[in-house]
């Protein structure tokens, strides 16, 4: 069973640069990521926009292995931000599973 946090994209949002929802879940960063990261972004991103937090904290690894080379980024049809969002997703880690 899933526990659903409406509260933590706000969490996760550090600025208003965290713009998952306009993803269009259409595949493309997992197709073109180098690393091979399939849960990163656009999973990773709707569990956050759902309040999935235990899912979300699952895919810890998955974070922290996005190279931020943005070609993801680059070739996303929806504008999306990926590498700020990878960042967020980062900052969020650190205060909350971290506690830095």
């Amino acid at each position: 069973m899933a526990l659903v946090q409406p509260s933590l994209v706000d969490e996760v949002r550090t600025d208003a640069s965290f713009n998952a929802q306009a993803c269009l879940n259409c595949g493309v960063c997992s197709a073109i990521c180098p690393m091979g990261i399939e849960h990163l972004p656009r999973e990773l991103f709707r569990y956050v926009l759902l309040g999935m937090k235990d899912e979300v904290l699952k895919h810890e690894e998955t974070v922290f292995s996005c190279l931020l080379c943005r070609l993801c980024e680059e070739n996303c049809p929806g504008g999306v931000h990926i590498a700020e969002n990878v960042r967020a997703l980062r900052h969020y880690f650190d205060r909350q599973v971290f506690r830095i």
